[in-house]
């Protein structure tokens, strides 16, 4: 195994630890490189996404109502669950969607006192496109990690994220 050279993280914990070395600063690496690396790649994401004409959030919504399967449709509340966002946040996107003609809403024939939000013709054509270029810019991006790479660190920040979830 190769020795790696310093990144912007090993200079802040060293100077931490010339400073504070009764502190032990090894989960401030991890969690700031898990920073920066997030802001790299939400850039990378953002860039792709923006050459469909879509915001992160835009595409998280569409995205969403695309895997449902058809008919794509889902009730306001099911995409709250499904975006961990507040309501307000997803009444404004879905506003904004619908202004763009990519989602409707429409009367829930279950219950007509309730809507659902459905990607409309032109919602489901953006989102193909869309998914399509995302899923390749993934690739690109973990292009420098090799399989079992890939799955030691999956399995790793499966075990993190389940503290949380």
């Amino acid at each position: 195994m190769s020795e790696q050279k310093q990144d912007h993280v090993d200079r802040i914990l060293a100077q931490w630890r010339r400073e504070r070395p009764d502190l032990d600063v090894e989960p401030m690496g991890i969690l700031g490189r898990l920073k920066r690396l997030g802001t790299h790649l939400g850039r990378e994401v953002e860039a792709v996404l923006m050459t469909h004409g879509l915001s992160t959030s835009a595409f998280d919504v569409l995205a969403t109502l695309r895997r449902s399967g058809a008919p794509h449709r889902l009730s306001p509340g099911e995409l709250l669950e499904m975006t961990m966002v507040s309501s307000g946040t997803m009444t404004n996107r879905i506003d904004q969607l619908e202004k763009a003609g990519l989602v409707e809403r429409i009367v829930n024939p279950q219950d007509r006192r309730s809507v659902l939000i459905a990607l409309t013709e032109k919602g489901l054509a953006t989102v193909e496109e869309a998914v399509g270029a995302h899923v390749a810019n993934q690739q690109r991006l973990t292009r420098n990690l090799t399989a079992e790479d890939k799955a030691a660190f999956d399995r790793l920040l499966k075990k993190f994220l389940s503290d949380f979830e």
